[in-house]
């Protein structure tokens, strides 16, 4: 007996408590795990939205952005050398920990912004909660730029560049083959995001020295020998989900507010990253 909790114990800190504990990334077993969670956390937070009569729409989704550059932010508050943050409380800010903390604290600004404009404090709660996100977001941006020093200026200007450029390319191919789907705004904003994702890779590991924890996009990364292979990989997956949320899902209140969310998830898992790579490696971190 005691022999097999030894095994599930050491199961448990190679697979999921040491890569925390030592933010040494992602391995297949975590990874598995955490999208299942994923996929899980989303229909919870579908139910709270229904529950809070929150329209899951491209408005709200815009107001939730604050809070991811906030959560991406925070993020690199803890990479810092500077030491802003120490152990214990230092677990809390390392994926997926930080997800949650993050998930906290909006929710909690979510029902504080309905709850004031219920109150008649406010007219429309999506400015009041941006808004708050934003502020969260320049706190933590204010006190990176006391304790690091802007390092590599170049780096935001190159994951613009690329990200939006590439964007711009494919809407303009989408927009002259008449596709509806890859010129919607939204599905745009998400391949963007992805997009900005890629270019902070691309540049962290071909010039910078950086590396991919990610267990896919490291093998991939490994085997063609360049991180430019991320930008192929975005556009192939990202395509084939947006199409089938567009046209796949049946066309009734509940499954679009679901592909909504989905689309709300996407757009986060990409901005996320992108965030928080273009500003460690322009604070050198």
């Amino acid at each position: 007996m005691n022999s097999l909790i030894d095994k599930i114990s050491q199961f448990i800190n190679v697979y999921y408590l040491d890569p925390i504990r030592g933010d040494s990334g992602y391995n297949v077993v975590n990874t598995l795990t955490w999208a299942l969670i994923l996929g899980i956390c989303i229909f919870g937070v579908y139910r709270l939205l229904n529950t809070l009569k929150v329209r899951v729409n491209p408005r709200f989704i815009a107001s939730v952005l604050p809070f991811v550059l906030a959560g991406s932010s925070l993020r690199v508050l803890e990479d810092s050398p500077a030491g802003i943050f120490d152990a214990p409380w230092s677990y809390l800010l390392i994926t997926p920990n930080i997800y949650f903390l993050v998930f906290a604290v909006t929710v909690a600004c979510l029902w504080l912004s309905l709850s004031l404009q219920k109150a008649g404090f406010i007219r429309d709660f999506h400015y009041a909660f941006a808004g708050l996100g934003l502020l969260w977001f320049l706190g933590n941006l204010m006190t990176l730029l006391y304790f690091e020093d802007v390092v590599l200026a170049y780096v935001p200007l190159f994951v613009l560049g690329a990200g939006g450029g590439l964007t711009l390319v494919f809407y303009g191919v989408a927009r002259s083959l008449g596709s509806k789907v890859f010129t919607d705004p939204l599905n745009l904003s998400i391949l963007l995001a992805h997009f900005l994702d890629a270019s902070s890779t691309v540049i962290g590991i071909e010039k910078l020295g950086y590396y991919e924890k990610h267990v896919l996009p490291a093998y991939l990364i490994e085997l063609t020998g360049t991180a430019l292979v991320m930008y192929p990989l975005k556009l192939i997956i990202f395509i084939g989900v947006l199409y089938v949320l567009d046209t796949q899902f049946e066309d009734d209140e509940d499954t679009s507010k679901l592909s909504m969310l989905i689309k709300m998830v996407i757009l986060i898992l990409g901005l996320s990253p992108a965030c928080r790579n273009t500003i460690r490696m322009t604070l050198g971190i």
